[in-house]
């Protein structure tokens, strides 16, 4: 076992922050999040659990920044496309939508882990007030991105930036975990997702001309 005393913002630190959350997405792939005690977390990532306390508050602060890290790492990737938009490239929707958000699960993000989060915050009011800060975050990063899409082709919209992103969200995350409650393997909640998004885009976007 390490037992990890550097000081805050050390790469030390990162590194150990950064295999408590690789750590803990195991974990959890296993057992579940309410199985899964920091005693389990520790034990996969080899620290002890001082390194664990002075890096997250507790199990749940670590899940919440588990899945900040996910939709971060999600959202650079669409940021990324949108970066490498072409102003003439626009043929239809439906080539827009795959080609800015080509959504997918991949292999760390599990609606799972959002529904449980999600669930523990109703509980907690501490981690309620995290949740909906990350959920805020979240909004604005996707605000942004439209942002760039609806200036690099001059597209309208039929509803204000900061609803057409709430929406997108609250479609996704209903997708995800509808499609995981019925049992639907990850590449087809892929597939539905993206489909979804297209509908919904055609649907917020004004026709061109």
């Amino acid at each position: 076992m390490t037992d990890v005393t550097a000081r805050p913002g050390s790469r030390r630190r990162e590194q150990t922050r950064a295999r408590l959350l690789d750590a803990a997405h195991e974990v959890f792939g296993e057992v579940g999040m309410d199985a899964a005690s920091v005693e389990m977390i520790c034990d996969r990532a080899g620290f002890t659990r001082g390194a664990f306390y002075s890096n997250f508050e507790s199990k749940d602060e670590l899940f919440l920044a588990l899945i900040t890290q996910l939709a971060e790492e999600k959202l650079d990737e669409v940021a990324g496309r949108v970066r490498d938009l072409a102003p003439d490239a626009l043929s239809d929707m439906s080539a827009l939508v795959h080609q800015v958000v080509g959504a997918s699960l991949g292999d760390r993000m599990e609606p799972q882990l959002i529904s449980e989060i999600r669930t523990q915050a109703m509980r907690d009011p501490r981690l309620a007030e995290a949740y909906l800060t990350w959920q805020n975050v979240l909004r604005d990063r996707v605000e942004v991105i439209i942002q760039q899409v609806v200036r690099t082709y001059g597209l309208r919209l039929r509803l204000p930036i900061d609803e057409a992103a709430q929406l997108l969200l609250d479609v996704s995350d209903d997708t995800c975990a509808r499609a995981t409650l019925e049992g639907r393997p990850t590449a087809e909640i892929t597939a539905l997702l993206n489909a979804r998004i297209e509908r919904l885009v055609t649907v917020l976007v004004e026709p061109v001309g």
